[in-house]
């Protein structure tokens, strides 16, 4: 009985997919571990973790890797995409979908009660929330994912935001005056651009429609219209016609609760003025 030919392993991961691409390169120009890895400056212990996808490549191995086998930035572009998926990977469960439709959205609709939404936030600001029950590095990961979030805001055709900040999430000290400073005054900048509205729930208020919890409605030109409800373990997304008809009522009515745009600005400068 004729043997049958071995099936290649596929890569599981982009860490593996850019070992087996090095490797592939490596062996279309005829070279052997030791000899790229002489070529390179890296020792063949590291060519073969790197080839085996044990370790992902680092920056500067990506570039050294474009410039050996003349590739036009294609090992980095592999390094990058390493880098996002990382990044996605230790999003909690619902948010890494709910970051690509956001993307998409023509219109937002966001209502926060605790914190300041994330796509408002500071680095400085959103490290301070994520610290407390993340450790350090994936942290870090998690606030460059909501850095790269923040693009949408400056694009050429960014989507309209309609933020509503219940009082409590503005005034809650997050990581002491300075970075509270520094989150106050970037809302205040925010809500100078004309696509983005921030209004605010009084304190005074009292009871009113909007204490159950944050939620996001996303708009688009194309689609219906998708809700994103967060817990404390991951984030749901929601598309079903009636559900987000009723979150959008919802959101009619918290708004009717909340300040004018202009008096919430001023509250935003006299909270600032009071750190």
């Amino acid at each position: 009985m004729p043997r049958r030919p071995r099936v290649p392993d596929v890569p599981s991961s982009p860490v593996e997919y850019f070992g087996v691409e090095l490797r592939a390169y490596r062996e279309a120009a005829g070279m052997s571990r030791p000899q790229l890895a002489e070529r390179l400056g890296y020792t063949p212990q590291w060519i073969g973790q790197i080839e085996s996808g044990k370790y992902g490549p680092s920056e500067d191995f990506a570039r050294d890797c474009d410039t050996c086998f003349q590739t036009n930035g294609t090992f980095y572009r592999l390094w990058e995409w390493i880098q996002r998926f990382g990044r996605l990977a230790v999003l909690p469960p619902g948010f890494p979908d709910f970051i690509e439709r956001e993307k998409e959205a023509e219109v937002v609709y966001i209502f926060e009660t605790m914190v300041v939404t994330g796509l408002f936030q500071t680095p400085e600001y959103a490290y301070e929330v994520l610290k407390s029950e993340q450790v350090p590095e994936t942290a870090e990961q998690l606030v460059a994912t909501r850095m790269e979030r923040q693009e949408i805001i400056k694009r050429k055709t960014p989507p309209h935001i309609v933020a509503i900040f219940d009082e409590g999430a503005i005034r809650r000290p997050i990581g002491g005056p300075e970075i509270m400073k520094g989150q106050i005054q970037h809302l205040i900048n925010l809500s100078a651009l004309q696509h983005v509205m921030i209004q605010i729930v009084p304190a005074a208020k009292g009871a009113y429609v909007g204490l159950p919890g944050a939620f996001t409605i996303l708009s688009f030109r194309d689609a219906p219209e998708a809700v994103q409800v967060e817990g404390h373990v991951g984030a749901q997304l929601i598309d079903h016609p009636d559900a987000v008809r009723k979150y959008a009522v919802r959101f009619d009515l918290i708004r009717g609760s909340a300040m004018t745009a202009e008096d919430s600005v001023n509250l935003l400068r006299t909270i600032m003025e009071s750190l």
